[in-house]
């Protein structure tokens, strides 16, 4: 996929400048002559109206000679750069203040027609075709009894307004400039700010496509864009130890599997091939089912875990007698305490304690604990079960006097498949999966279970659970 977000901005940019000069070029080139020409007519109408209702009046009734109404009306077309003119009816420029006055021989339009010009008060052109260059025009008729006498006209040339409108868009262009300049300065900031995170940020999901969920994206801005980069940064750590922890996951099932499935295989061919005579199957048979119990405990087991990873915190939660499930879970231990001459010792701190839990899951995590304790536990020991009520908590114990667990093992237990090396030793039916069923289960209850060990003294199990309403 080509990557062509920054090529699209530049092109925008770049287009945007191009229709900016041009609209400015056109349209805005004609919005200000329209404005200028439309201002100056008005001033022009103007002046014009003045001249036309004292000046010209003035000279119709004989109160003011032509000569006198040139010289005040040259002096003012000078300070307007126009031309003034004074014409008869007929059509006769009687004074032209950008020509010397001849009373004797005026000068005669041709096709002279104020009607003509339309209904607007001032006209854009040669003026019935007196002047070369294009001029701007305003004619104001002189009336007197309600009777034309003659014409007031004032021509400014369009070149003076082409000249303003030039220097206005010298200005609008320069400020243009200045603001294209300026989002020019943005466009770098964005390319700093934005696009190169945003690149690092591509480069890096295509690394955790390729499968190289090690890579980091080095982008350290605490911005949104920072945001992300440290979100995908954690996801890919997590998706990682993941990858690591399925392929630890896969070898230690495989393991577990291959052991007690080799035995059976090697045991049972064996007996089929006479190499074992009849009368010692037995024995070896013996051990087949030893080693098939073991694998039916393990593929239990991972059927929990995989329960409790699938169905999260859905539990079944009632208020029971935590006292009684431990009563009961004790006695299920008789035989293999009896063989051991092991005791349970059970220190309750009620006759009865309600705890607001899943019973079944909270019997299995009584089960594994006091399982573990027996199965560390030195012949003619104590294991101690207690039942304790604090801050509206019920903390349950289940200590015992064996052999401890290392320091270095402690954080490591609740590990699926780990297994200290003295339970390798001792019992070859454990999986490695029995406290971290705990600890998941005591997980899902939003609960707390620790663990106090001391190598050669002995281990204590401690967790915690919302106590329940005692039935009426």
């Amino acid at each position: 996929m080509r990557r062509t977000l920054y090529r699209k901005l530049i092109l925008i940019y770049v287009i945007l400048a191009i229709a900016g000069f041009t609209l400015i070029s056109t349209v805005g080139s004609r919005m200000v002559e329209d404005s200028l020409v439309s201002s100056a007519s008005t001033s022009l109408y103007r002046e014009a109206t003045q001249i036309a209702s004292k000046q010209g009046d003035l000279y119709y009734h004989s109160e003011r000679s032509l000569t006198d109404l040139y010289n005040s009306l040259s002096a003012l077309a000078s300070y307007h750069n126009s031309q003034i003119w004074l014409i008869s009816a007929d059509g006769e420029i009687l004074l032209n203040t950008a020509a010397a006055l001849d009373e004797e021989n005026p000068e005669i339009i041709d096709g002279f027609d104020p009607v003509a010009l339309g209904s607007e008060y001032y006209s854009t052109g040669t003026f019935f075709g007196y002047f070369e260059d294009k001029m701007l025009s305003v004619m104001v008729p002189v009336t007197s009894d309600f009777r034309i006498n003659g014409y007031v006209a004032i021509h400014l040339p369009l070149q003076d307004v082409y000249q303003q409108r030039e220097s206005l868009l010298a200005r609008i262009d320069f400020l243009f400039l200045l603001v294209f300049g300026l989002s020019f300065v943005i466009l770098i900031f964005f390319s700093l700010v934005v696009y190169r995170p945003l690149k690092k940020i591509i480069n890096g999901a295509k690394e955790y496509a390729s499968g190289n969920l090690t890579h980091k994206i080095d982008v350290k801005s605490h911005d949104e864009m920072g945001y992300l980069a440290s979100t995908l940064n954690y996801m890919s750590g997590e998706l990682n130890k993941t990858g690591e922890y399925q392929r630890k996951f896969v070898a230690n099932v495989s393991h577990d599997f291959r052991s007690p499935l080799t035995s059976i295989k090697g045991y049972v061919e064996a007996i089929l091939d006479g190499t074992i005579p009849p009368e010692m199957q037995e024995k070896y048979l013996k051990i087949v089912l030893f080693e098939t119990e073991r694998l039916h405990k393990l593929t239990q087991s991972l059927l929990t875990l995989n329960d409790i990873d699938d169905k999260g915190n859905m539990l079944d939660l009632t208020s029971f007698d935590i006292n009684a499930v431990i009563k009961d879970t004790a006695a299920s231990f008789e035989g293999t305490c009896t063989k051991k001459r092991i005791s349970i010792s059970l220190i309750l701190a009620s006759r009865t304690l309600y705890v607001c839990a899943d019973m079944g899951k909270i019997q299995q995590v009584l089960y594994n604990l006091i399982d573990n304790a027996i199965k560390f536990s030195n012949n003619d020991s104590t294991i101690t079960v207690e039942t304790t009520e604090k801050h509206g908590k019920v903390f349950v114990s289940v200590k015992d006097t064996g052999c401890g667990i290392p320091k270095a093992s402690i954080t490591k237990i609740w590990e699926r498949f780990y297994k200290l090396d003295a339970s390798r030793g001792k019992d070859r039916k454990g999986t490695g999966l029995g406290l971290s069923i705990v600890k998941e289960i005591i997980t899902a209850h939003n609960q707390n279970i620790n663990v106090i060990s001391t190598e050669g003294v002995g281990t204590e199990f401690i967790f915690t659970l919302a106590k329940g309403e005692t039935p009426k």
